[in-house]
């Protein structure tokens, strides 16, 4: 695999994972606020709600997509269930019915913009980076800028190339929003993407450090330790604090991510991992986003590791 390739997969991982992250943010933040909650309406079922779905194994996810999926079907306008279903669809890798959604929604809430933050999202999990640029534009306003929508940019931008414009647009999120460790951990997976693993982690650790810092950032610290050589401290990084079944998916996204930088084999040899563990693994969800870029999905890189293209 060519160094140009291997860079492709591991920018378009992170963002996937940062967008996630971003998503996450977002919807949870418009269930919060919004008048007419899906929670306690009765419209999506108990399976779909019960928790978070960035800390839903796979089982749970392939629940959770049935039943907002039946609920979507009954009220494809409602912005809320829209917003949520193109979520679970992108978390299961279904990117391309996650923006058909997307788009319905945009067209029932053209001028919405927590729906525009989505669309954009939706748009970059799809690889429509271009068009996602252009959409989280004009869903933020300068006069009352979004961190959240500066975070999703930055994202966008790390899964192009442009790395100096990401970092900028973060840091510009992070003065909307001092200390927020989604951003923060999206600016550490900036510096992954070009190999900076030192800056990363010092991003990354001042990240989980923070009192709302969740799985996703901790996640995304396991990585780059695990980078560096240091698997028995990435896995135990991995497994803290998370129940069984979070812990595997996390070592198995670690795994996952490690093998596509030909890493895995040299950092399971020096840890003295035994061998029938040494073969990667699959990540059961993409939480843990982005990018977050992925991509969160980096933020959202917006880009869920967890790069948020929140």
């Amino acid at each position: 695999m060519t160094a140009a390739r291997r860079h492709r997969l591991l920018t378009t991982n992170l963002l996937k994972a940062t967008t996630l992250a971003a998503i996450a943010l977002s919807v949870a933040s418009c269930a919060t606020n919004s008048a007419k909650d899906p929670t306690t309406t009765g419209s999506i079922p108990t399976v779909s709600t019960s928790a978070p779905l960035d800390r839903m194994d796979s089982a749970e996810l392939a629940n959770a997509e049935r039943s907002i999926g039946a609920a979507y079907v009954k009220s494809p306008k409602d912005k809320d269930i829209g917003m949520r279903y193109a979520t679970v669809l992108g978390m299961t890798g279904k990117n391309g019915q996650a923006l058909a959604v997307m788009q319905q929604v945009a067209i029932a809430h053209p001028n919405d913009r927590d729906v525009l933050s989505a669309y954009g999202k939706a748009q970059a999990g799809a690889g429509q980076l271009q068009q996602a640029l252009a959409t989280i534009d004009r869903a933020q306003t300068p006069d009352h800028p979004d961190w959240r929508l500066y975070s999703a940019k930055g994202a966008v931008l790390d899964q192009l190339g442009r790395a100096d414009e990401a970092r900028g647009t973060y840091r510009m999120a992070l003065e909307a929003q001092p200390n927020e460790p989604s951003v923060l951990s999206n600016l550490g997976m900036s510096y992954i993407l070009t190999g900076d693993l030192k800056t990363a982690e010092t991003y990354l650790r001042t990240a989980a450090k923070q009192p709302i810092a969740d799985s996703r950032v901790r996640q995304n610290l396991a990585l780059v330790v695990g980078l560096q050589g240091r698997f028995p401290e990435a896995m135990q990084i991995a497994r803290s604090e998370l129940s069984p079944q979070q812990a595997d998916a996390n070592v198995a996204y670690l795994r996952n991510m490690l093998a596509q930088q030909n890493s895995w084999s040299k950092l399971a040899d020096k840890s003295q991992v035994p061998s029938s563990t040494r073969q990667p693994g699959t990540a059961t969800t993409a939480a843990g986003k982005s990018a977050s870029a992925a991509g969160n999905t980096l933020s959202d890189m917006s880009m869920r590791p967890a790069v948020s293209t929140n």
